[in-house]
């Protein structure tokens, strides 16, 4: 029996090898909701499986040896897992026993070979037929919608069920955009890594690119200078501000609040602007490093972000009042697209989704990263678990981070801004890290070869988790509500898609 084997190479978080017998039981134990997976995945020899304990809150990994391709399923019993091991079935052709869904995920069938990380074999690539979840009851009838849509945004198929204008059923199709990253990241140097990292979701950069490095910081047992720890999160609550702005805009303006949503489109680009100024990019795109960031933060920089704070200050309690006080959006948004905190724990559901149906997590918080223990700030949070809610959340998120981002500036410490060289090693290192985006949190794990080769890396972002609430969220709503409620939600595709 293996079942402890400790990997002395896997720094910060424990990972043991496990038999069979104790990976079932870590399975039982989730599934009656004594702790949360935070994200299953291979690496085309095992499989691996990241939880949170909730008695203990500490993270740990576990890994099953697959020898012969199989593997006990742990979406049998904790349908979070379904999708994920769907997509370990696609790019390995490792089989989850006793899965009830096999059916491809991510391959569409045109890539032009199956398993592509594992071994790649030839197939048609004129694509595949997908059978999609019958409905039964009369009188019913279906609504294709996708995956191109009206407004230029990303591609995804979802398919209504409906008895007349109420949803019996929502199912989406995702995979549309899948790039690789994971096979890309194969035999890639650090530097081009990083990149690959911060382009999985391009509104979540400085997450991403965050918390790859993050990982690989802690393989490699790297101390990153304090002024960097700050200028990193300085950047990661600027993104966070001018998404929250735009995703309540966006969300008013689906309910033909075409007023709100040009008053946050422009404070959002004010955000973007502001960004440029301090770090070069408006979207901060590649200004976090290994070991550090790429750029500091100068006295013009500053300058223009004390502006940006008073104003963003003297606009948002208006925009709230605006908000609340207007009858017609508050008609569309109160009640609609209602997640039960249930289902949001179940699916350890983070961000705005899972804080708006009670579920407090915040990967800032725990497991904790730096400089946010030395810092003060308040979880959004409710309990309705409607358009409402979330829109709510939103807000405080943003008050949130206008205060965190003026503690950074007041606490900013002198120093450098990276480490002068890496690390050089011949052995082979695992890490990983969890990182806060303005979805929820995006973990991470790397194994990193000798020098600094990436052998394999594995990126779940928190739409994995988000997705599959937004078909249950929509049920019993109206199809004109769809919009609505799949705006308030927000995942990404691309970050999904891989």
């Amino acid at each position: 029996m293996r079942g402890g084997r400790g990997i002395e190479q896997s720094r910060h978080w424990p990972r043991h090898v496990v038999d069979q017998t104790s990976w079932r039981r870590a399975i039982r134990e989730i599934s009656k909701g004594q702790g949360d997976v935070l994200s299953l995945w291979s690496d085309g020899a095992d499989v691996h499986m990241a939880v949170l304990d909730h008695e203990s809150s500490d993270i740990g990994i576990v890994t099953i040896e697959c020898p012969d391709g199989r593997f006990p399923s742990v979406g049998h019993m904790h349908p979070p897992a379904i999708r994920l091991e769907r997509a370990i079935r696609d790019i390995y052709g490792f089989q989850a026993h006793g899965l009830c869904d096999t059916r491809n995920w991510l391959d569409h069938g045109r890539w032009g070979v199956r398993h592509p990380g594992l071994k790649p074999e030839p197939s048609d690539a004129a694509g595949d037929s997908y059978a999609f979840l019958a409905a039964e009851g009369a009188p019913l009838h279906q609504i294709p919608v996708g995956p191109v849509h009206a407004g230029v945004i990303e591609p995804g198929h979802f398919r209504f069920s409906a008895n007349g204008e109420v949803v019996v059923r929502l199912e989406e199709r995702l995979g549309y955009v899948h790039k690789g990253i994971q096979q890309l990241m194969v035999d890639a140097p650090l530097d081009r890594a990083t990149r690959l990292a911060s382009r999985v979701s391009g509104d979540s950069t400085v997450a991403y690119a965050l918390a790859f490095a993050n990982a690989v910081e802690n393989a490699l047992e790297i101390e990153v200078p304090e002024r960097a720890i700050y200028l990193r999160a300085l950047m990661a609550e600027l993104e966070r501000i001018a998404n929250h702005i735009g995703d309540i805009g966006a969300i008013c303006n689906d309910a033909s609040f075409s007023l709100m949503h040009t008053h946050c489109a422009i404070l959002r680009e004010r955000v973007l602007r502001a960004s440029h100024v301090c770090f070069g990019h408006r979207l901060m795109m590649d200004r976090v490093v290994i070991g550090g960031v790429a750029d500091d933060l100068t006295a013009e920089g500053e300058s223009a972000l004390r502006a940006l704070l008073s104003e963003a200050n003297r606009l948002i309690p208006p925009f709230i009042d605006l908000y609340g006080d207007t009858t017609s959006i508050q008609d569309r948004t109160v009640g609609a697209g209602h997640l039960g905190s249930e289902l949001a724990n179940q699916y350890g559901c983070g961000g705005v989704i899972g804080r708006a149906s009670g579920r407090s997590f915040d990967a800032r918080r725990l497991p904790g990263y730096a400089p946010y223990p030395d810092l003060s700030f308040k979880v959004g949070s409710a309990h309705a678990g409607d358009v409402d809610a979330r829109i709510w959340v939103r807000f405080d998120e943003i008050k949130a981070s206008l205060a965190l981002i003026e503690q950074i500036l007041d606490k900013m410490p002198e120093g450098s801004l990276r480490i002068e060289s890496l690390p050089a090693s011949s052995e082979t290192f695992e890490g990983a890290a969890l990182v806060e985006s303005f979805r929820g949190d995006i973990f991470v794990w790397v194994r990193i070869g000798a020098a600094g080769i990436v052998h394999r890396c594995h990126l779940r972002d928190p739409s994995w988790f988000q997705w599959p609430l937004l078909e249950a969220a929509i049920e019993g709503n109206i199809v004109a509500d769809f919009p609505l409620c799949n705006k308030s939600f927000n995942c990404s595709y691309s970050g999904h898609d891989l």
